[in-house]
């Protein structure tokens, strides 16, 4: 694993002008992706830091670099995971970000929010989140001491309770522990968004708002508004009234982002529907790309999993919107972005 520098980063964002086939992608369709190739980490190089053990090493030590210690270490601001089962990913990325403790203090009421778009697709469709990402969030976070820790969604295709089992998410969830939890109307009360600047006031639901920790767990697709689904517009599913935010649509995402505070993004690139979002429902629009990528800052998330679709954050409108307010880093040269290749 290595974290990726400037330079490396800006050969990144130059691969979607000339990427050539991808090395994984949906054997069903055998598509191409475009715009986007894989970059995977090089072999890490290994440096000896320690002095000779001899009568020199006192001398030695003023220009000698210090090994690193505990409370040297520096966590990355995103860590980005390619090439594994899809719980070895989510295990590698959090250990890299200081493990799950770091975000869910013990006896901690924890919410996990995918993307549990409809009742009538299975996850291959790329349309909902992937089932054992979400069950491996679940199993971590009591892992880490959490009290309870319950997921939900308000999808607009069909009954929650139908889209957690057609997803595949309700028996990933209830065999990690924890707890499907619907959303009925009576739990929504109307809030007022001090920080707003389009989107002032909504009814948000009530126990996402008062849980101690919310992770939130997007699916990223391809979507006929605002060109993506990403962390940001994950939090759509805990309003009440989704269509006042279509007007003003990017600004009022981010303004929403300004009312949730998840602790930790983590964005199902597994499979990704790279086109007909945010619903799906044809295997040709999906290619497999084994990736996740996991950050506490939701804006840096969204604005990596832009470069999966050979975009740049610049091109999302609730991105740039949510820049502007400082919600979060959008420029990815400023971040410390360590990518770990799970399957090597």
């Amino acid at each position: 694993m290595k974290r990726i520098s400037r330079r490396d980063f800006i050969r990144l964002m130059g691969v979607s002008a000339g990427a050539v086939t991808m090395n994984h992608f949906l054997a069903a369709c055998g598509r191409k992706l475009k715009g986007y190739e894989p970059v995977l980490p090089d072999s890490p190089t290994e440096t000896n830091t320690e002095l000779p053990p001899n009568e020199t090493s006192a001398a030695l030590a003023p220009t000698s670099p210090p090994a690193p210690t505990a409370t040297s270490f520096t966590t990355p601001d995103m860590v980005v995971v390619r090439r594994g089962q899809p719980e070895d990913m989510v295990r590698k990325a959090l250990a890299s970000m200081g493990g799950m403790e770091r975000f869910v203090p013990k006896g901690a009421r924890v919410i996990v929010k995918p993307n549990i778009c409809v009742a009538y697709n299975t996850y291959e469709y790329a349309a909902t989140t992937n089932p054992w990402v979400v069950g491996a969030l679940v199993k971590m976070a009591y892992e880490a001491g959490a009290g309870s820790v319950q997921v939900m969604d308000f999808p607009f295709g069909g009954t929650a309770e139908q889209a957690y089992v057609k997803s595949g998410i309700d028996e990933q969830v209830r065999a990690a522990g924890g707890e499907m939890v619907s959303m009925p109307g009576f739990k929504y009360s109307t809030v007022d968004i001090p920080q707003g600047l389009s989107l002032k006031s909504t009814e948000a639901f009530k126990d996402a708002l008062e849980a101690d920790v919310l992770i939130d767990v997007p699916i990223a697709k391809h979507h006929g508004s605002t060109r993506l689904t990403l962390g940001m517009k994950n939090l759509m599913g805990l309003i009440l009234d989704r269509g006042s935010i279509h007007n003003n649509l990017g600004q009022r995402i981010a303004d929403l982002t300004t009312l949730f505070h998840p602790a930790l993004t983590v964005v199902d690139a597994v499979r990704v529907l790279m086109d007909n979002g945010p619903t799906g429902g044809n295997l040709n629009d999906v290619m497999q790309l084994d990736t996740l990528i996991v950050s506490p800052d939701i804006v840096a998330a969204d604005s990596y999993a832009t470069t999966l679709f050979g975009l740049q954050p610049n091109d999302i409108s609730f991105i740039r919107a949510a820049s502007a307010m400082g919600l979060g880093i959008s420029d990815l040269g400023n971040l410390r972005i360590e990518e770990i290749d799970a399957g090597a």
